[in-house]
């Protein structure tokens, strides 16, 4: 995995979220605090991929919408 600006420039965007890009040039993105429980079993995923940096930032986003809907006491309380 390497770090370059595209992925350094997408952290703040995404706090809690850390993005790496693979040899390959995917990009990849994980978690750092787990989803609720509930969240997890309504789809929401701690670890996602994508080909480009605006496609992995669109799947971010989807993730927390899902855990969002599921918890949402868990969201106001951050």
């Amino acid at each position: 995995m390497t770090h370059d600006r595209a992925v350094a420039a997408a952290r703040p965007v995404f706090a809690g979220w850390r993005i790496m890009r693979s040899d390959a040039g995917r990009f990849w993105a994980t978690r750092e605090r787990r989803f609720p429980v509930a969240a997890e079993e309504a789809g929401a995923y701690r670890t996602v991929d994508a080909d480009d940096l605006g496609r992995l930032c669109q799947v971010i986003a989807e993730q927390e919408s899902i855990a969002e809907k599921e918890s949402p006491a868990a969201w106001t309380a951050r």
